[in-house]
């Protein structure tokens, strides 16, 4: 089944009639007529189908099943304490939340009491108690969401895939009735393959009831999704929402010449061609060009690791003063990010300068952020599929939208790759950016150097910037050489000094990539490295702490060396009597042990036969038979006798007469 109109029809043209207060929130919200996937989805989802939906991004997809979901509920028996009606899984936190939101939206909205007329009274229940959350989050743990969902009564329960999980068959085992379950929904659900959690869904999969309504959403397909439907759906029908957007030949429209995409027909999607060097100029000027000419005022950029965005959310407000810049990514706690989050929702609507979210593919997926008027991809995504997720956050429910990607002259081949994905791309002259200075390749370097010594003035203010700007670097450079579509973003073809510059680094860093990398041009900042200092008092106390230690380590091992040296040189200028005498009293001390050891032998090979092997008899010092005992206390008189000699006590020709014999 596939459609490509824009708009599908009432909301009171379904075979089944909404209630009238679910009917009533959807009006107020303004959706006055059904996209194509929901007007083919929730007639399925009602009459007790099982769906795989693939639409694109911003289509509807999230009320094509809230709705489903909450008529299916009003319409069945109350359900009692501790069983659960529909449950939702979504690949990430913020997914989950705002899937909860419009969840608490519809069912907020809900009268106390419903008419009591004859048509409606198979609606005559008690409110139906709120949806139920679960996610990994400071404030709540597994323990907490059981008595939450006890307290509660909830019927609705959305959560990610691991603390869905921990709560069905962890510690709500015992507490959780799964048996009167009406509707999974599995929400990204290729996201959700791609992240880890096949196993995961696989065992929550095992523990449902087989008599339920499942539905797949996802914007699109893979193997992996495809082996999920066999396994955990019962003859799916399959929802394909295609977008459809005329070509022009000749001057005219032709109607039967049209160009499917993966990507809403509202997008206007462009890349720009330039020089590593030149990415971060770039990104400043596509901001201030949307933002006077389009009059755009929420962005979201995307980079490419979490360190890039926790680098360029320190130095880009520095830079561009005038906009306010948030950060998201997977390694910021998740009260952190629903904060920032929250923040820049609200940034547009109280203030009338630009905001900025900066961020990586965490927010590639479902959120349903408002009103963004322009999305850059300042790096494109290591994982291609992710390309259409990332444009899909502008131009959503019919909007109107646009969207860059930054690509070099090597990358250009990524166009067609995306071409071939049916995701077209338009290229856009530097002079449709900023067409008050002439674009020429020397005005451009003059720019990437003035901007190189402004970020690098910023960096000087706090080594803390520097340990982020290093960290940034390097992390984007492995990113890169783990890039999916590997033969169009190739390591030997990129230039490691230019993407140095549009980071501003003071210096180099030390990694393996460098090693055989020509450096000409590229100049060190002038810096005195042991004054620069962390901004932070405590950063900096915890340096020179270390700085202490490690100067006490090396005068040490300096000394050490240095008495060793010393030994070496007194042994070489010596006296040649004085190394004939050590070597003389060298070569007796050796004679001694000799004749040690062979007395010893010999002492093994007297005693009795009955002493074991191995085993010294011990004599009585009365008790030698032998003259052993006189010739150790001669060789004792002798050791007394060198030690004299050696103090300069008794003349050396006086002992080699004594003991010239031995």
């Amino acid at each position: 089944m596939s459609t490509n109109n824009a708009v599908a029809g009432l909301w009171t043209s379904l075979p089944t009639p909404l209630t009238p207060w679910v009917l009533d929130v959807i009006n107020s919200l303004g959706y006055a007529h059904m996209t194509p996937v929901q007007a083919s989805t929730i007639p399925l989802f009602m009459k007790h189908k099982d769906v795989v939906v693939e639409a694109v991004t911003g289509s509807g997809k999230t009320l094509s099943f809230v709705i489903p979901i909450i008529e299916k509920l009003v319409r069945r028996k109350q359900l009692r304490k501790a069983e659960i009606g529909a449950l939702v899984i979504s690949p990430t936190r913020e997914l989950a939340s705002q899937i909860h939101s419009i969840f608490e939206l519809l069912l907020e909205s809900q009268p106390n009491n419903e008419s009591s007329d004859s048509e409606e009274d198979i609606l005559n229940h008690e409110s139906y108690p709120p949806p139920l959350l679960l996610t990994s989050s400071s404030d709540s743990s597994p323990a907490q969401d059981v008595k939450r969902f006890l307290e509660t009564g909830a019927d609705i329960v959305i959560g990610t895939p691991g603390r869905v999980e921990e709560f069905l068959l962890g510690k709500g085992r015992d507490a959780v009735n799964v048996k009167e379950l009406e509707v999974l929904v599995l929400d990204e659900a290729d996201r959700l393959l791609d992240l880890g959690f096949t196993q995961c869904l696989t065992r929550i999969l095992a523990a449902l009831p087989k008599q339920r309504r499942t539905g797949l959403f996802s914007a699109t397909m893979t193997d992996g999704l495809s082996e999920l439907v066999r396994v955990g759906l019962r003859n799916p029908v399959r929802i394909v929402v295609k977008v459809e957007a005329k070509r022009a030949m000749a001057g005219k429209l032709v109607k039967d010449n049209v160009e499917e995409r993966r990507v809403p027909a509202s997008l206007q999607n462009f890349y720009l061609s330039c020089r590593p060097s030149e990415k971060t100029v770039q990104l400043l000027r596509i901001i201030k060009h949307e933002s006077k000419t389009s009059g755009s005022s929420r962005f979201i950029v995307y980079f490419a690791t979490c360190a890039c965005v926790d680098y360029f959310y320190r130095i880009l407000p520095a830079l561009h003063p005038s906009v306010s810049f948030y950060s998201l990514h997977g390694h910021i706690p998740p009260t952190k990010r629903t904060l920032s989050l929250g923040s820049f929702s609200t940034h547009a609507s109280t203030v009338h300068s630009p905001s900025v979210l900066l961020c990586t593919d965490v927010a590639a997926r479902g959120l349903d952020l408002p009103n963004v008027d322009c999305v850059i991809q300042f790096d494109p995504p290591i994982d291609p599929k992710q390309f259409s997720h990332r444009c899909g956050r502008t131009a959503r429910a019919g909007r109107d939208g646009r969207a860059w990607v930054l690509l070099s002259e090597k990358e250009i081949g990524y166009v067609d790759f995306m071409a071939i994905r049916k995701i077209p791309l338009k290229e856009r002259d530097r002079s449709h950016i900023d067409r008050e200075k002439a674009v020429n390749e020397k005005n451009e370097d003059l720019e990437v150097e003035c901007l190189l010594q402004s970020m690098r003035s910023v960096v000087r203010t706090d080594r803390d910037l520097h340990d982020k700007a290093t960290k940034a670097y390097v992390s984007f450079v492995r990113a890169y050489s783990k890039h999916e579509a590997s033969y169009i973003f190739r390591m030997q073809d990129l230039d490691l000094l230019g993407v140095a510059k549009s980071f501003g680094l003071l210096r180099l860093p030390r990694m393996p990539e460098l090693k055989e990398r020509s450096t000409e041009g590229w100049i060190d900042d002038h810096i005195d490295w042991s004054s620069y200092a962390y901004a932070n008092k405590m950063q900096e106390a915890q340096r020179q702490s270390a700085l202490v230690e490690s100067a006490t380590v090396k005068t040490k091992e300096l000394r050490a060396q240095e008495k060793k040296w010393r030994m070496e040189q007194k042994q070489k200028n010596a006296p040649w009597s004085e190394l004939v005498e050590r070597k003389t009293e060298k070569e007796k001390r050796r004679e001694k042990k000799g004749r040690k050891r062979k007395w010893l032998r010999v002492q093994e090979e007297q005693q009795p036969q009955d002493t074991e092997p191995g085993e010294v008899q011990v004599e009585k010092k009365g008790d030698r038979t032998d003259d052993s005992g006189d010739d150790w206390e001669e060789l004792a008189r002798e050791e007394r006798m060198a030690k004299k000699v050696k103090k300069g006590t008794l003349d050396s020709s006086t002992f080699d007469v004594e003991f010239a014999g031995l």
